[in-house]
């Protein structure tokens, strides 16, 4: 392989788009995507990209069991498991027993704190505030989750697959077309050759 097609592989495995590798390993903008879609199609160049790839995600240690299991942590997380219910049916937010496979569903979290106004009858004085801390957070969406835990079951159906033997039998029917045009064209010749 040249040295630019060298780069072409190692710029593929960034983003996996073959226009954009192209141009980043040197070739022009006009023609970048025939270019990558040409070096795609080389064997030698095609064998690097599959083998840089099998690399990483050796590496990554990247496999269907553990992409499985985090869509799971995902689509099976529960609300319940982040909050606290005290007595009064207060709900607050509760982390302190948090697990690594818990915190994989969090999205995000938000904590704001800041001093509010009671408007209490001493204005001006300590207790007319109140510290407020308010901590919000987003769990992952578990319904995307869910669906591709599902069409990896083949649970959903996006096409319809059929199972079954079917006998064909081949048949020759120049013969038939043959006599068929015979039949049809002779009362044309006879009336054509009088």
């Amino acid at each position: 392989m040249t040295p630019k097609q060298k780069l072409f592989v190692a710029e593929y495995q960034i983003d996996l788009n073959a226009a954009k590798a192209a141009e980043r390993a040197g070739y022009s903008r006009k023609t970048a995507r025939q270019q990558g879609q040409r070096m795609l199609s080389n064997v030698d160049i095609s064998s690097a990209i599959a083998k840089a790839h099998s690399k990483r995600i050796e590496k990554l240690e990247i496999t269907a069991d553990r992409v499985l299991r985090e869509l799971a942590l995902l689509g099976f997380s529960n609300m319940l498991d982040y909050l606290s219910i005290r007595g009064d049916g207060a709900v607050t937010v509760d982390l302190s027993g948090l697990t690594r496979e818990q915190a994989a569903a969090i999205q995000e979290v938000t904590i704001e704190e800041y001093v509010e106004r009671t408007g209490g009858a001493n204005k001006g004085s300590d207790d007319d505030f109140e510290r407020v801390k308010r901590t919000k957070f987003k769990l992952s969406d578990k319904r995307a989750a869910l669906v591709d835990l599902g069409r990896h079951l083949k649970l959903f159906t996006d096409k319809v697959e059929v199972e079954g033997k079917l006998d064909v039998e081949v048949q020759d029917v120049r013969e038939k077309l043959r006599a068929k045009l015979t039949n049809r064209l002779a009362p044309v010749v006879a009336i054509s050759i009088k």
